[in-house]
């Protein structure tokens, strides 16, 4: 029997390193023991000499049995399913460990075991189980609790803002060895290769870290050409000045929540690559597999509680303050079955040989928890609350819905309405709650100056899976009631009363035929028409602004999932990921600023001092009544609507250049009535509530039109039209109707069907109903604030603003893209226009009789 050896047969002390939860650096020394007989040696020895008869005195009845260059007096062991190295060193690592007490050997042993923890049933957690715990220099394998851990946490242990933590590493090679103490930088046990800035990122508290590449098998031997076995630790100081260490655990994701002790307790030990464990010819020949740590996570628990120095403390309640998560996986390689090369050489063959499988992916993450608190239940209290007000809108919309509608029972479009009423509330209630959310964790965590005391939630966690759902609610119920504004503005019914009589007063030969103009009615429905998708900001300019702000000034850079703001992060550091909370508070503050300031600057100072189109239509309806002499008359309901009263008060409108001239010079010398609806008022915008009866007169009258059914696809004929056209004719006659009848009620004509004017209370106001029903008399409000606008997208720019910031973020939500959202929302924002403008344009023509070549 011959042994390996190069070592005196003498007695010699061995080192062994052990680290205790809590204890300062320099209470973690150097241990000795001493080994009777040979001193236990796992390397490849340079001559071979004659083994005595056993190794030790207690066994000396057993045969001597060869293990790993070693005569030992053990038995026999099974080697069935064990490794090369494992039947090598694995049974002599454990007889010595057991028998001699050699801390080295013991190392060994550990090392094996931790080779194998992918594993919950191994050999070599059995043999090591089986040693008694009473042995000192049997180093442990696990936490016995994770309550161990969390009675001996630091009581006081903050952070600054931008501070490293502090990391200590235990080191041992594979023949147990202790390699010594290292301070943890970027590059320790990160495998993928950047700048050293952006490596030592990693280690700044509360930024989330991720860096992964591919790497070929023979760069991670350059990296770690033996396996290294790393035991972590957290450095701090305690209340007394003194350098402490805090054991960090390592959960191996293999095992974790299998059965047996290894599947429910933390590791003390780990490694990063294997390439020595399935060596199948001999310790130098080709690995048939590697075994590499594919995904490092450390993952730092921060819990908070009051402290009167605002200091963060971890969690007494045995949580874990820092953890690390280890996933191992095996990147196959062809055996070599050829003589041994220079490991290089072996490493490319064995790669190339592998089928794509040399190459694994492998990634060092930093992640952060943190207990939420009341995060979730004020956050779902605030949803009720608004929730609830959001139902109590809808219904009271919709109750003023079934007034104005002459509604008397409910039935399926009343609960239509409904439906429609509360998407538009419960849209709103979403996008609040989570813009709030969004924007307190924006200023909680990127606007802390000193001690961080919040970090962000972690990804995949309930506070942004809630998110993610609250924004795709909110944009889904905010599509919806767009929907729904479209369709009720494009089916509004609108007249045009002309008030201009016949110069020639006998009676018109034709019936349905009238010798007035039609001019000044084609000039009202085209300035109607312009004004039908008119805005109070400017979309293509939106767009530009807030990707100006997001891409060209960086304010994008803030969205980053670390305490950086930096708006221009230098090329050479880390990018930390971004963060989808912070993103959409971003991009939803920058929307809605430049929005807001937008609208802020059309209605004070461009609608002031150089265009109001809305006014100017008022005008050209009121104030020129002298020269157009044309009313504007809109039911959005069937019994509710607006009234822009055009009528001069000089009896006509088509006259002479003198005439006109004359008719404007009594006015500005007041030598004629007032323009107003009313005697002696000058009021002339209202809103109507029109009486059942006179409702229903209308609504008969507007029907002949249309076929006598209501129906607006009805055809028109030849576009020309001729006398011979009946539909034509009766679409004439019927305008003509309507025109008188409404003229006539204007004008108090009928008074079965009377009206009165009057001002809207303040409550009337505020929440937009009629207290008021009208019964036998109608009821025009006056309205000096042009409420009819809300038939138009101009007095619908909240829908329409919120509508485009959730399109905008929800579309950078799924791309992280932020140039990609702005054409897709400009693409979507022309659309609607085009839909508004075309059908609308449809649709006016259809209720005023203008062509649609006309209306330009």
């Amino acid at each position: 029997m011959y042994k390996w050896n190069t070592a005196k047969r003498s007695r010699r002390p061995v080192s062994s390193v052990t680290a205790r939860p809590g204890h300062p650096p320099s209470a973690v020394g150097t241990d000795t023991s001493e080994v009777t007989g040979d001193c236990f040696a796992l390397s490849l020895f340079s001559r071979c000499e004659l083994c005595p008869p056993t190794y030790g005195s207690t066994a000396a009845a057993l045969p001597s049995q060869e293990s790993g260059g070693l005569c030992l007096s053990i038995e026999k062991q099974d080697l069935t399913g064990v490794t090369l190295w494992e039947s090598l060193y694995l049974f002599t690592s454990f007889a010595v460990c057991r028998d001699n007490l050699n801390a080295t050997a013991c190392q060994v042993l550990v090392n094996i075991v931790v080779m194998n923890a992918f594993s919950s049933s191994s050999k070599a957690f059995q043999l090591y189980s089986s040693i008694s715990s009473s042995n000192e220099f049997l180093p442990p394998v696990i936490y016995s609790a994770v309550s161990q851990l969390g009675s001996t946490a630091p009581t006081t242990l903050s952070y600054q803002r931008n501070a490293k933590m502090q990391f200590r590493l235990v080191k041992y090679d594979v023949r147990g060895n202790f390699l010594g103490w290292e301070t943890m930088k970027g590059d320790t046990l990160q495998m993928c290769r950047s700048a050293q800035n952006a490596l030592d990122a990693a280690l700044e508290f509360g930024t989330i870290y991720n860096l992964s590449c591919s790497l070929p098998v023979s760069d991670l031997f350059q990296k770690v050409p033996e396996p290294v076995f790393y035991e972590l630790f957290l450095l701090y100081t305690s209340t007394s000045g003194a350098a402490m260490l805090w054991p960090v655990p390592v959960w191996n994701a293999n095992i974790q929540g299998s059965d047996g002790i290894l599947g429910s307790r933390a590791l003390r030990r780990f490694f990063l690559l294997d390439g020595i464990s399935d060596r199948r010819v001999n310790l130098s020949s080709v690995p048939a597999s590697v075994t590499v740590a594919t995904s490092l996570t450390l993952r730092c628990r921060h819990d908070q509680r009051p402290s009167p120095h605002n200091e963060l403390l971890p969690s007494s309640a045995g949580t874990n303050h820092l953890t690390s998560s280890l996933t191992g996986c095996t990147c196959r390689s062809a055996p070599e079955q050829r003589a041994p090369r220079p490991a290089d050489r072996t490493l490319r063959q064995a790669e190339s040989a592998g089928g794509g499988t040399g190459n694994p992916p492998v990634s060092f993450a930093v992640t952060y928890a943190q207990s939420q608190g009341t995060f979730k239940r004020d956050t779902d209290i605030t949803l009720a609350v608004l929730g609830s007000l959001a139902a109590l809108l809808a219904i009271l919309e919709t109750s003023t819905w079934l007034r104005r509608s002459g509604q008397q029972s409910i039935g399926i479009m009343v609960i239509i309405k409904f439906l429609a009423f509360l998407c538009g509330t419960l849209a709103n209630t979403f996008f609040l709650v989570a813009y709030g959310i969004a924007v307190y964790w924006l200023i909680a965590f990127k606007g802390q100056t000193s001690v961080v005391s919040v970090t962000l939630p972690p990804s995949g966690g309930q506070v942004e899976t809630d998110f993610i759902i609250y924004l795709s609610v909110a944009f889904s119920l905010k599509a919806l009631e767009l929907i729904h504004l479209l369709v009720s503005q494009l089916t509004y019914n609108i007249f045009l009363i002309d008030w201009e009589k016949p110069k020639d007063k006998s009676p018109s030969s034709v019936p349905g035929k009238s010798n007035v103009s039609f001019w000044r009615t084609i000039l009202v429905a085209n300035e109607w028409n312009e004004i039908q998708a008119h805005r109070k900001l400017s979309p293509l300019l939106q767009l530009f602004l807030v990707l100006l702000l997001l891409e060209v000034v960086g304010l994008k850079n803030i969205a980053t999932k670390d305490l950086n703001l930096d708006l221009h992060p230098s090329a050479g550091g880390y990018q930390a990921p971004m963060s989808i909370i912070l993103r959409f508070g971003m991009a939803a503050s920058m929307w809605l600023a430049v929005g807001i300031v937008q609208v802020l600057f059309f209605i004070f100072i461009f609608e002031r001092f150089f265009e109001d189109k809305i006014k100017q239509f008022v005008d050209l309806c009121v104030l020129s009544a002298t020269l157009i002499y044309v009313s504007v008359f809109i039911l959005t309901h069937k019994c509710y609507g607006y009234y822009i009263h055009g009528r001069s008060v000089h009896g006509q409108a088509d006259v002479s250049m003198e005439a006109m001239l004359d008719h404007l010079r009594k006015e500005e010398e007041n030598l004629c009535p007032l323009r107003g609806l009313e005697p002696g008022s000058e009021v002339q915008t209202f809103e109507v509530l029109l009486s059942e009866r006179c409702a229903g007169a209308v609504r008969e009258d507007h029907a002949a039109p249309h076929g006598g059914n209501g129906d607006p696809a009805a055809p028109r004929g030849p576009k020309g039209g001729n006398d011979k056209n009946p539909m034509l004719q009766q679409r004439i006659k019927t305008y003509y109707t309507i025109n008188r009848f409404l003229s006539c009620f204007l004008e108090h004509v009928y008074k079965d069907m009377d009206y009165l004017v009057k001002d809207k209370l303040f409550l009337e106001s505020v929440l937009d109903v009629e207290f008021q029903q009208p019964i036998d008399r109608s009821i025009l409000y006056t309205d000096d604030r042009f409420r009819f606008s809300r038939t138009l997208f101009y007095s619908n720019e909240l829908v329409l603003l919120l509508f485009d910031t959730l399109l905008f973020c929800v579309i950078d939500l799924g791309t992280q893209n932020f140039v990609l959202a702005t054409i897709i929302t400009f693409v979507v924002q022309t659309f609607v226009k085009i839909l508004r403008s075309e059908i609308g344009r449809k649709n006016l023509s259809m209720q005023t009789m203008v062509e649609e070549n006309f209306l330009i």
